[in-house]
């Protein structure tokens, strides 16, 4: 086990460390919510997202940017290669690794998916937020990208 860190920040910062994660959790599960049903799990949809980030990519390294072992990774890319979602060919650097990559029918359900989100994610904001408010949530995205890339 990890031995806990110690606090960085001031009492501000760490308040507003714990408040947007709150908020970007509670922002999260209602995307999930707001999406219409579909057959597959989350976890499924997060590695169609790493895949249409990364175009391709070995169970491995999928596996690490998702943070899971390789053999759960392996069990997954196998359900989505069996619902046709994706498709594998020999990496042509390591012929023991597979190159996955999204299939037609992947990608079309990745971006009917995405945007169903996005689509209520827009009406939200244009329904609740004024044109200042916007304008406030337009920047703090640029700051939260900042931050992503730290």
């Amino acid at each position: 086990m990890t031995p806990p860190r110690a606090p960085s920040g001031t009492q501000e910062t760490l308040r507003i460390a714990a408040d947007l994660r709150a908020s970007i959790s509670r922002l999260r599960r209602r995307l999930r919510d707001e999406t219409p049903t579909s057959a597959l799990t989350w976890p499924q949809v997060t590695a169609l997202a790493q895949l249409e980030r990364l175009a391709c990519a070995t169970v491995t390294t999928l596996a690490r940017a998702e943070g899971v072992k390789p053999q759960s990774m392996g069990a997954l890319v196998a359900s989505l290669n069996e619902a046709g979602y994706v498709n594998g060919v020999p990496d042509p650097d390591d012929g023991r690794q597979t190159l996955w990559s999204m299939t037609p029918k992947g990608q079309a359900w990745f971006k009917a998916h995405r945007a169903a989100r996005e689509d209520w994610l827009s009406g939200a904001i244009h329904a609740h937020l004024d044109p200042v408010e916007r304008k406030t949530l337009a920047q703090a995205v640029r700051l939260l990208e900042r931050l992503a890339q730290v």
